[in-house]
C-alpha cells in the first residue's frame, strides 16, 4: 500500500462555477523514508509577490497550474460564498478555467483572491504543459 498525497484542487464545474475538491496521487516510488510520486511535467513556473491588502477581482486561471503558498496567507473566494485560506508551505491546484465557448461573467465563472494577515504574499506559479 502506497502512501497518498492530497491534491485540493480548484475547478470549474458543469455549470461554469468554480469549486473545490480533492483527489489522491499516489507516492508510489522513492524509499520508506521519503516517498515520492511519478515524475510530473511542467512548462514553466511564476513567483508572484502581493503586497499586503492586495485583492483580485474575479477571475479565471489562464491555464491549470499549482499554486504553492511561499509565504504570508493567500485566501481563495468562489461565487457560491465558500472559501479557503491557504498558509505558507500549503497549495492548491488551480484549474477553474472558462469553459470552453463561454464569455467570461464575473457574476457566474472564477474565483478571486487575496492576501491575508501582516505580511506581504509570495507564491509560486508552477504551470503544466
Amino acid at each position: 500500500m502506497s502512501e497518498m498525497f492530497i491534491k485540493t484542487i480548484l475547478y470549474t464545474d458543469e455549470r461554469g462555477l468554480a469549486q473545490f475538491k480533492t483527489e489522491e496521487l499516489p507516492l508510489s516510488e522513492g524509499k520508506p523514508e521519503a516517498r515520492l510520486s511519478s515524475l510530473k511535467p511542467s512548462s514553466g513556473y511564476q513567483l508572484r509577490k502581493s503586497p499586503v491588502g492586495f485583492k483580485s477581482q474575479f477571475h479565471c486561471t489562464g491555464a491549470p497550474q499549482w499554486v504553492f503558498v511561499l509565504s504570508g496567507e493567500m485566501h481563495i473566494g468562489l461565487q457560491s460564498g465558500e472559501g479557503k485560506t491557504f498558509k505558507a508551505g500549503e497549495h492548491f491546484y488551480s484549474a477553474d478555467t472558462l469553459p470552453e465557448g463561454a464569455v467570461f461573467d464575473p457574476k457566474i465563472h472564477g474565483h478571486w483572491s487575496c492576501q491575508v494577515g501582516p505580511e506581504p504574499l509570495v507564491t509560486l506559479f508552477l504551470r503544466e504543459p
